[in-house]
């Protein structure tokens, strides 16, 4: 691991409680040496950015003012949690970030006793803490609770059920609402309107400051005149902003918004507010890539996970290479589904929150009355989509596999149940990589397969995958899934024209005898390499390309049973139930005797590191089925 050297007053911080030894004063200084060791890092092995940088101020005033970990601070996704790794603890292991075996990318419960609530998906920090809050209530604790939210993570409903919750409690906890109008593309919908309208009224702001700050110090005064001065303010404030009473008409104590980027401010008015007891909400306006100029300054999605990058110029580091390139999955969609919109005006495209990352910016610049980005809200975009269904459109519904999982009611209830033509294209289907446990897309075949009227397909390629869209929207055949991992793809000419597919067949990639491996999706092209290594030793083990885990092709099946005494079933995906699971209920219908090994991801979760490395460490990569097939063989 490269040595990175931290800066003098950084190198002395082991933990919080090294920081609460600082003065007020030095905390602008740390707070510099805290974002240039994170620009350092990041800038040479990679990771999220943007968000981190944004919040380092708030992540120093935090833990400066409460008493970590006895008070319980809960990050929502993780993105933002780089300097909170550093101060507590894990400064000197920060390099091994996101890499195999190293640290995770997010909060991690088993890493870190600061860690105190696991988080990779949005919108949870505020019902994890209100629940600890709570428990520790009925404990006669007086711990503190702070969840620190973003608000493009605020979109999303289950933060509002929090809200609305903990607004009908006494709980002692405090909401802290990082507002830099993004999340990772900029957000979008009412509520950032609302957000931008507190932010400049200006009247309102110095109002809340100075009576705020008041309240906060007449507690020896009496109840009396706090209530008095509190009705004031309310009664002034509604002149003011009429509408500025969200929060507080939830039963939060709204502070703010300031700026999250005076640490010494935010330092005072934590060290103020921790005091108030009941719900509270300081909203912080911060700004994404701050301190570092090129994010500052140049496009803030790009700068969310920009990759390697030369830190004095911003300009990324990659080797480029002059041969042409597969394209990545995501603009095949992106490009794909443009160009069938183009041929059907029935067609919509939703995506919660992920236009870049599945590209369906493409089709939001081309048509932008035809493709919606709804916010964090998997569950809306889903029951949105089966309202177009019902009123003749065809949407394609973009949602990332692991975040699929939040909306599977409304695919069973408002989907499937009323067998509606909705089209749901899985991105990062399968080990994604460097994310890790949260965000691998390792259940969708198996939670897919499980539901009526609804057909599994996994393309083994990007022209595959054309054909499965360019399918899935000729005639209602139900519920249409179809996943795709992250990546490139292994197609340089890959806009082919469209072919209609017959639904629930399969193919044969390479004839052979004895053993036959059946893959569903790109996973396949490891049982490319895996028989192309094999026939040079001589051993000739046949390929089929499933392409559909619902509904098989049970004739492709019945034949293969009856020809080959020893299968292979290869996916990216989770055994337990999954595609190879459906190859042995299938097999268990008819009197065949041949033999099956699964391979795919194991029962357990799986952490972060590359493709390559986590396919080895699940033993379905290339080299294991070689290996799979040589000792069959032998047997």
């Amino acid at each position: 691991m490269e040595n990175f050297i931290p800066k003098p007053l950084l190198a002395k911080i082991n933990s919080p409680e090294d920081l609460r030894k600082l003065s007020v004063e030095e905390l602008p200084l740390l707070c510099n040496e805290l974002r240039d060791y994170i620009i350092d890092i990041v800038s040479q092995k990679g990771g999220h950015f943007g968000a981190s940088l944004g919040v380092v101020e708030l992540t120093t005033a935090l833990h400066y003012a409460y008493n970590t970990p006895e008070d319980q601070l809960v990050w929502d996704v993780g993105h933002q949690a780089y300097g909170h790794k550093i101060l507590t603890g894990r400064r000197d292991v920060f390099p091994s970030n996101r890499i195999y075996k190293g640290i995770s990318g997010f909060p991690k419960r088993s890493e870190s006793v600061y860690d105190t609530f696991g988080v990779g998906h949005s919108s949870t920090s505020i019902s994890a803490a209100l629940g600890m809050a709570i428990a520790n209530k009925h404990q006669n604790k007086n711990t503190k609770h702070i969840a620190v939210i973003g608000d493009g993570a605020m979109t999303a409903g289950m933060a509002f059920e929090a809200l609305n919750h903990a607004g009908a409690t006494d709980a002692d906890l405090l909401v802290v609402l990082n507002d830099n109008c993004m999340s990772i593309d900029p957000n979008v919908g009412a509520l950032k309107t609302y957000l931008t309208d507190i932010a400049v009224s200006r009247p309102y702001n110095r109002l809340k400051d100075d009576v705020w700050y008041t309240l906060g110090k007449l507690g020896k005064l009496g109840e009396h005149t706090k209530d008095l001065i509190h009705t004031a303010l309310e009664a002034v404030k509604t002149s003011i902003l009429r509408e500025a009473n969200l929060f507080e008409s939830l039963n939060f104590r709204y502070f703010g918004p300031i700026d999250g980027h005076d640490v010494k401010h935010l330092t005072k008015i934590l060290q103020e507010i921790k005091h108030i007891p009941g719900p509270k909400l300081l909203h912080c306006i911060t700004k994404k890539g701050k301190g570092y100029e090129p994010s500052e300054q140049g496009n803030s999605t790009f700068w969310h996970a920009p990759g390697l990058f030369d830190k004095i110029t911003g300009e990324t580091t990659q080797a480029s290479s002059v041969k042409e390139k597969p394209p990545k999955f995501q603009d095949v969609f992106g490009h794909t589904l443009v160009e069938l919109a183009e041929q059907n005006p029935k067609i919509m495209g939703i995506t919660p929150a992920m236009p870049t990352g599945c590209s369906l910016n493409i089709m939001m610049q081309a048509m932008p009355d035809r493709a919606f980005d709804v916010g964090i809200a998997e569950q809306h975009a889903v029951t949105f989509s089966a309202g177009l269904a019902t009123q003749g459109m065809i949407p394609f519904c973009n949602i990332y596999s692991s975040f699929m999982q939040r909306a599977y009611d409304q695919v069973i209830h408002d989907v499937a149940l009323q067998n509606l033509h909705v089209v749901l294209c899985l991105d990062r289907g399968g080990l994604v990589g460097a994310d890790g446990a949260t965000h691998h897309g390792a259940y969708d075949i198996a939670y897919m397969r499980a539901i009526p009227n609804m057909i599994v397909a996994a393309p083994m390629d990007e022209i595959e995958l054309r054909n499965m869209m360019y399918t899935a929207q000729l005639e209602n055949k139900g519920v249409f899934s179809i996943r795709y991992p992250r990546g490139e793809g292994s197609h340089t000419d890959w806009k082919k024209p469209f072919a209609k597919m017959d639904i629930g067949t399969g193919r044969q990639i390479k004839a052979g005898e004895n053993i036959a491996i059946l893959s569903l999706g790109v996973i396949g092209t490891e049982a490319v390499k895996a028989t192309a290594i094999l026939a040079q030793q001589g051993i000739e083990v046949a390929h089929y390309d499933m392409r559909f885990a619902k509904p098989l092709d049970k004739k492709l099946l019945q034949e293969i049973f009856a020809t080959f005494p020893n299968i292979i079933t290869l996916e990216d995906g989770c055994i337990t139930g999954g595609f190879g699971s459906a190859v042995l209920e299938e097999l268990s219908e008819g009197n065949f005797s041949c033999k099956i090994k699964r391979l795919g991801i194991p029962d357990q979760f799986i952490e972060h590191g590359t493709q390559a490395e986590l396919y080895k460490e699940c033993h379905y990569d290339a080299e294991t089925i070689v290996q799979e097939v040589i000792k069959i063989t032998k047997k």
